[in-house]
């Protein structure tokens, strides 16, 4: 029997469904992070002593710099999931970008936006 070079149209939409799953949750963190940012969310210093505003600013600068760094991977996460839908469309999903070899559907239900597989993934860590 010839090894399967792609995954049938009804697996490529269980995928689907998972990374939408994955891809709404991304996006509510998301828009969290960003509220958080721009202080939209409540938590600021304006109605502190000026006392303790001080040591609150400081430590607000560390939360914004770690919030920031936060929002920077959840929207490199959301844009890695966009990406594989498109692969999804273009039929090529699944497919590793390394060894040109399907990467297994459990791997996939697990990390919905890999490229590659755990042998090439290993490689590239040589």
């Amino acid at each position: 029997m010839a090894e399967k070079t792609r995954y049938t149209d009804v697996e490529l939409e269980e995928f689907r469904s998972i990374i939408n799953g994955k891809l709404e949750l991304a996006q509510r963190d998301y828009d969290q992070l960003k509220m958080s940012l721009m202080g939209l969310d409540g938590n600021h210093t304006d109605d502190t002593s000026p006392t303790y505003k001080v040591l609150e600013e400081g430590a607000s600068t560390l939360s914004k710099e770690e919030t920031t760094r936060l929002a920077q991977r959840q929207l490199k996460f959301i844009q890695g999931l966009q990406a594989a839908l498109v692969r999804i469309e273009n039929k090529t999903y699944g497919i590793c970008r390394e060894t040109g070899k399907l990467i297994p559907a459990e791997r996939l239900r697990a990390v919905p936006h890999a490229t590659l597989s755990i042998e090439a993934k290993n490689n590239e860590r040589k």
